[in-house]
């Protein structure tokens, strides 16, 4: 028998969140981000979704191949940059854009001999002390960068929240502040907005606080999770901020054991039967990508009615507490995620985030779309 775990990609979603991104950007262009395959949901059918963006945001050199050989025209950036000076002529056949973030980069483009201007993002480290270069170095680097044969003048600069997601934190306040300072009076395009200071500030797309207060038509929306209609805020779901799940994850039961009162239940016999009682097995386990870490009493759907996981998640399946499902038969619908059951409550009874959960389905699971 094969297995019935399947990951169903709500397209019309993807197009609604964009809309609404869209709404919310205020005029600002928007970066959808596609890399990790899209959150999981699929790179090739998410980009044809999201045809509508401006540009597509990628982790590697060969998520723009992919990009490019599925049709996509759109202007394509990689996050990270060339990694080796052998990308730069890779990234000018694909007509890549890179971000350039480290001395190394630098060198090798100053080391070019000819070659058509390539279109690059200067990342400033405004506070999240990952990738960039020091706010202090901002006008060195851009007059470095400007004064290049092999460089497109149109230079967008950019940064890196470390914590927009946490809206009664002033750290993201204070890197748009030096972000500000650095780059006054440089020429260019911003980006500063993810997918949560989209939400929650304001000033990270030319509001009063941001850079000159600029009109919001010069800034970037580099939008990820809301895409997908995933939450980026603790506490949140996607839908409290008007968006849709992307994906939605089932899966059938394959068997119904009546159990006595005080039997334990799975591997490690971690939870006891309260009472004489129906439990259902899924066939879905964390080789599917569930979560292992899922306690006891992390919501499910059985058809129509509500069940909850018991006992440990297994490789290949896992267990289910009937007893608010009294009409479920084997072969039943069993929705582990999305339209209906948010991801982000799963993760948070699995001690991660939502976007963790979407990346990590694995490649047994059958993925289908829905909505054309």
């Amino acid at each position: 028998m094969s297995r019935s775990a399947t990951a169903t990609i709500h397209l019309d979603a993807l197009r609604g969140n964009l809309a609404r991104v869209r709404a919310l950007a205020g005029g600002a262009k928007v970066m959808a981000v596609v890399k990790a395959d899209a959150y999981g949901h699929g790179l090739e059918r998410c980009a044809r979704a999201l045809a509508g963006a401006d540009a597509f945001g990628v982790a590697s050199i060969a998520d723009g191949l992919r990009l490019r050989a599925a049709g996509q025209r759109q202007r394509i950036v990689v996050l990270s940059g060339p990694d080796a000076a052998s990308d730069l002529a890779e990234m000018r056949r694909l007509r890549l854009e890179a971000v350039i973030h480290h001395d190394s980069q630098l060198a090798m483009l100053e080391a070019e001999r000819g070659g058509e201007p390539l279109k690059v993002w200067l990342n400033l480290d405004t506070g999240m002390h990952r990738l960039g270069f020091a706010p202090s170095r901002a006008r060195e680097i851009h007059a470095r960068l400007a004064a290049l044969p092999a460089v497109d003048p149109a230079i967008v600069l950019m940064t890196h929240f470390a914590a927009s997601d946490e809206f009664g934190n002033d750290l993201t306040a204070r890197q748009t502040q030096a972000f500000a300072a650095a780059t006054r009076d440089l020429p260019g395009e911003r980006a500063l907005a993810n997918s949560a200071a989209l939400l929650g500030w304001p000033a990270a797309l030319g509001g009063a606080a941001g850079a000159g207060g600029s009109p919001a038509a010069r800034y970037w929306v580099r939008a990820g999770g809301l895409l997908y209609g995933l939450s980026a805020v603790a506490g949140k779901t996607g839908a409290d901020f008007g968006f849709a799940p992307a994906m939605t994850l089932t899966t059938r039961l394959v068997a119904i054991n009546r159990i006595a009162r005080g039997e334990r239940i799975g591997y490690g016999a971690t939870w006891v039967c309260p009472e004489d009682m129906d439990i259902g097995v899924a066939a879905i386990g964390y080789g599917d990508g569930y979560p292992r870490s899922a306690r006891s009493g992390t919501p499910a759907g059985v058809g129509a009615a509500p069940a909850t996981v018991v006992g440990r998640v297994s490789m290949d399946l896992l267990t289910l507490d009937l007893r608010r499902a009294p009409g479920a038969r084997v072969g039943d619908v069993v929705t582990l995620w999305g339209l209906g059951l948010p991801v982000e409550t799963i993760a948070a009874q699995a001690g991660t985030i939502a976007y963790e959960l979407t990346c990590g389905v694995t490649r047994r699971v059958l993925f289908a779309e829905d909505g054309g």
